[in-house]
């Protein structure tokens, strides 16, 4: 009996001398980074750079149209990058910048306007689909 219970206090004593639960590596916390609206823009299929068809060479190089959503009548919305900053989006008659307004949207195009029913001053579209 001796030798069982000299047995059974063995067992438990390496038992519990052994950690029960594995050592983890440390875990760092990631602050959360802005979306990057090019990369999103790239997994969906589409082209990362568009062309602009009429407009002034300042206001050429200033708006990307990276994506449309085109909806019935004056509903819509474009993902438009301004000034070289991360695209965002815009809902038709929304000001997209420097007093103009997103007057419609419409396939892969955006036109903007100084205001819903003002005449067009920029027209972007987007790249065609690599084929």
């Amino acid at each position: 009996m001796a030798a069982l219970a000299a047995a059974s206090l063995t067992y438990w004593a390496l038992k519990w001398s052994v950690s029960a639960e594995p050592q983890l590596a440390p875990v760092t916390m990631v602050d959360d980074a802005p979306a990057d609206s090019q990369a999103l823009v790239r997994l969906l299929g589409g082209a990362a750079v568009m062309s602009v068809v009429s407009a002034s060479p300042s206001a050429s190089t200033r708006f990307a149209l990276l994506g449309v959503l085109a909806g019935g009548g004056s509903r819509g919305t474009a993902l438009i990058s301004v000034d070289g900053k991360p695209a965002r989006p815009y809902k038709v008659g929304g000001l997209v910048a420097d007093n103009l307004v997103l007057q419609s949207v419409g396939g892969r195009r955006a036109v903007l306007a100084a205001g819903a029913n003002a005449a067009p001053e920029l027209t972007l579209e987007m790249r065609p689909l690599p084929r």
